[in-house]
């Protein structure tokens, strides 16, 4: 009888074959369960002049060779030998929600486990363990760490693509009939080519994500039966993955989930193992870098701090400049001692100023990186990742320490250590402004792979030793941003540009994979230091409300009605982010005439952000309709709140200012499938409507 593997739910499921020799066989993905059934005893015919033995099309991780004629997933050969790997004698063992296959394959000397994670949020992981049996080394090629078949003909693709301050740009085509692949090898997760993707078509969807913070890989490709096979995995240079006898290479995580939902909760619930699904609040966060950049004074940063903790500011989280002598980006990277210049009694008087307010204290490093002016570098030239004979490649005058030498890592962890051990500091922004270059570790070989690695090291040791302290990743903005260094933060600064009018596409395209609590959106000075934009601060406030809100200015910039304005602003997000920030309360819209709309809702409330970026083309807009979810709550509902008091209308009918001012109710299931009337917004403005649900009667409180 054939082995049937089930994996997953009958909602989203994978169901496998085992053969006696060969890959995995695909059988059916997404929605449905298969059972051992005759139907699989038969092998399946090829055409005439195929191979006498049929070659199954769709399989896990297909090695190539033996009949299989498309894209290998894993690929490798001992000085020229053993390229053909054929796994056989599979074993399963399942324990909980983890299925393990086990296979060998004798001839060329290796063996091969996949791991498969079934989760509850409705997300299926993949990993590979290639180890090598022989008693030579075995270069490694490639080996994806899973792969997951579409399985209808006609498909569409959404993938996300940007540079640095313009992350998450969906970008949407059809997938032809070649292979379609995308190739990163800048060292980090980059800005523009995110290791997650979405395929649809047919009233059919789901998404895929690499966990993985360097090179990768993601290849598409059609099989001879019209099915197409998507494998991801990490990206190798040239030799940077030689096995010697008896070691094994493993994969990062896979993942596949029906949707943005799915994701959501995969990340609170099982990536990071929040209690309950959800972290605690996230506090607002100042962040110092726009507002001071390197010109730290201390009674200013004091004064500022007093000004946030007025305005209703939580965490005070002092960026870049405090160490060394880091009066620019050309020097002290590395360096990660306090400056006596500028704080000359060390960073106590700043860090108990703080919390004496009743704040929380975060403060800036980069540890991957180091400046040639420097002490570190003076003393540690070979510290660099670097080639013999190339010259080192400056980018924004930074050099990448190798972090694959111990003593390296032991060095930051002893300099990052002390600062954590001697202040009351609860957050690290963790920041990387670089791609790498010739990474090149001590024996000249390639070492992205292990560099990224040593990365994760190095995190791990920090959580560790401090684990109440948080860490955003931050990589020049979005760089790096994925579900591998996910599973070691709490945060990531999701774009170094703070342009609210830029942020609505970024936003929205990092949501349909990161929860909103964990994307750090802040409201920033007008004009705009990176566009140059003039923004009202209602627009601002409103755009970075639903997510881990942050406000990146001096306040002692801001105006008495500013200030006032803005405090409107912190108070609604701390009322209102425990709804915002829930399990699966989230939803967002696609965009219509340039109207963005997204918000959060629960079965007595919803919150509508309402955003018009640029100018609408048709003469009105059209009626807002809900998600359809929504339908569900049912009963009579009506406008409890809007913010701003006085939105940026063009034109407002007498009927649609007394369904603003609540005077007016509406059966739910209505504005699911007609929509709200709601007025036209000016260009770059926004609105937040707060709706209640009347029991009795009366709106639930």
């Amino acid at each position: 009888m054939t082995t049937i593997v089930n994996i997953g739910s009958p909602e989203f499921g994978l169901s496998l074959r085992l053969p006696a020799l060969g890959m995995p066989e695909i059988l059916s993905f997404g929605a449905g369960r298969l059972q051992p059934d005759a139907l699989f005893e038969i092998d399946r015919s090829s055409r005439i002049n195929g191979m006498d033995v049929a070659v199954p099309a769709s399989v896990l991780l297909p090695t190539g060779g033996m009949g299989y004629f498309g894209w290998p997933a894993i690929s490798g050969h001992r000085q020229g030998q053993d390229f053909i790997a054929q796994f056989g004698n599979w074993a399963v063992e399942a324990t909980g929600q983890t299925t393990t296959l086990t296979a060998r394959d004798d001839v060329a000397k290796l063996a091969l486990t996949i791991t498969l994670s079934a989760y509850p949020s409705g997300i299926i992981a993949m990993g590979t363990t290639l180890t090598n049996l022989g008693s030579d080394a075995y270069q490694l090629d490639r080996c994806m760490a899973g792969t997951f078949p579409v399985t209808w003909p006609d498909v569409d693709i959404s993938t996300f693509t940007g540079m640095w301050g313009r992350e998450f740009q969906i970008r949407r085509e059809p997938l032809g009939t070649g292979i379609w692949s995308q190739e990163s090898r800048r060292g980090r997760t980059s800005h523009d080519r995110f290791p997650m993707l979405y395929l649809g078509g047919q009233g059919q969807r789901f998404g895929v994500a690499l966990g993985w913070s360097g090179g990768h890989q993601i290849v598409i490709d059609r099989t001879d039966d019209g099915q197409r096979l998507v494998h991801l995995g990490e990206l190798f240079e040239a030799g940077e993955a030689i096995l010697k006898p008896g070691e094994s290479y493993q994969s990062p995580w896979a993942y596949a989930g029906p949707d943005p939902e799915a994701f959501h909760a995969f990340v609170r619930w099982e990536l990071l193992n929040w209690p309950e699904g959800k972290m605690s609040p996230r506090p607002v966060t100042l962040n110092t870098w726009e507002g001071n950049y390197f010109d730290h004074r201390l009674q200013s940063l004091k004064d500022q701090a007093s000004a946030a903790a007025q305005i209703g500011i939580e965490r005070f989280v002092l960026d870049d400049g405090w160490f060394g002598k880091r009066d620019d980006d050309t020097t002290s990277l590395g360096d990660w001692d306090i400056d006596p210049r500028k704080y000359p009694e060390g960073l106590k008087p700043l860090v108990d100023h703080v919390t004496g307010l009743g704040m929380q204290f975060g403060i800036w490093f980069e540890p991957e990186m180091v400046n040639p002016v420097s002490r570190l570098f003076e003393a540690h030239p070979d510290w660099a990742l670097q080639v013999e004979g190339r010259p080192h490649l400056l980018s924004r005058n930074q050099l990448v320490l190798d972090l694959t030498r111990p003593e390296a890592r032991d060095y930051l962890f002893e300099k990052i250590d002390a600062v954590l051990s001697n202040h009351a500091v609860s957050y690290i922004k963790w920041d990387m402004n670089r791609d790498l270059t010739h990474a090149g570790g001590r024996d000249g070989r390639a070492a992205i792979s292990a560099q990224t690695r040593a990365v994760y090291a190095l995190m791990d040791r920090i959580r560790q030793a401090h684990p109440d302290v948080e860490i955003e990743s931050c990589a020049s903005g979005g760089g790096r941003i994925d579900y591998g260094v996910l599973a070691r933060t709490h945060r990531v600064w999701t774009s170094d540009c703070t342009d609210a009018l830029e942020r609505l596409e970024i936003q929205r395209g990092a949501s349909l994979f990161i929860p909103p609590e964990i994307l750090g959106s802040h409201i920033s000075a007008s004009p705009n230091h990176q566009t140059g934009r003039r923004h009202s601060l209602s627009f601002r406030a409103l755009v970075a409300m639903a997510y881990h809100l942050g406000v990146e200015l001096n306040p002692l910039e801001l105006s008495e009605e500013e200030k006032s304005e803005l405090n409107v602003y912190i108070a609604e997000y701390k009322r209102l982010r425990d709804l915002l920030h829930a399990p699966g309360a989230n939803f967002q819209l696609e965009p219509q005439d340039g109207r963005y709309v997204w918000g959060a809702s629960n079965a007595h409330k919803i919150v509508l952000f309402i955003a018009q970026g640029p100018q609408m083309v048709g003469e009105q807009p059209a009626p807002l309709r809900l998600p359809e979810r929504l339908a569900g709550f049912g009963g009579q509902w009506r406008m409890r709140k809007h913010l701003p008091a006085e939105p940026d209308f063009i034109r407002m009918s007498d009927w649609q200012r007394r369904l603003l001012a609540g005077e007016i109710s509406f059966d739910l299931r209505n504005a699911v499938l007609s929509g709200l009337p709601l007025p036209m917004l000016r260009p770059e403005s926004a609105l937040m409507l707060e709706l209640e649900r009347q029991e009795g009667g009366k709106t639930h409180g």
